[in-house]
């Protein structure tokens, strides 16, 4: 077979999301930035709330894509998802390239059927409080973050 069908994330879905993760984010009183990329790691949609950092954007967005990517939420595990140490986990940022993979919390992909369809990261609050928005977020749009059997 030379041409599959395949599922995508739509602008509607990013934007359920991220009223999702911006509404925990307003609750908890935090400013934080969401990404939603697709499967390729393109941008769907980016935000950053009145009082997030600046830097939070590029965080938010090295974690969507990771997750993307890896097909996995962003921890401190390598491609194959051994532990990984400081060096090793600094070591594969640089050489996966700028933007590409980080071993912060907060980044989830965003699986529908067993297909990851993008990925979503959340920067800005507490480690433990952008991985929740992620989650939440993903599991607003009836997602998952796991692949089947994973």
């Amino acid at each position: 077979m030379y041409i599959a069908n395949t599922k995508r994330l739509t602008l509607a879905g990013a934007k359920k999301m991220m009223d999702t993760a911006v509404g925990g984010a307003e609750r908890s009183g935090h400013a934080i930035a969401v990404a939603i990329v697709d499967a390729g790691g393109h941008p769907v949609l980016v935000q950053r709330m009145d009082g997030g950092r600046f830097h939070t954007v590029h965080s938010s967005t090295t974690k969507a894509v990771c997750a993307a990517s890896n097909k996995r939420p962003t921890t401190a595990k390598g491609a194959a998802g051994q532990n990984l140490d400081t060096m090793h986990a600094l070591g594969l940022a640089l050489a996966a390239g700028a933007g590409r993979w980080t071993a912060m919390e907060g980044g989830y992909p965003i699986i529908v059927d067993g297909e990851c369809v993008g990925g979503i990261g959340v920067s800005g609050a507490t480690w433990e409080l952008d991985d929740q928005f992620a989650r939440e977020a993903v599991a607003a749009i009836g997602a998952t973050f796991k692949i089947d059997g994973a």
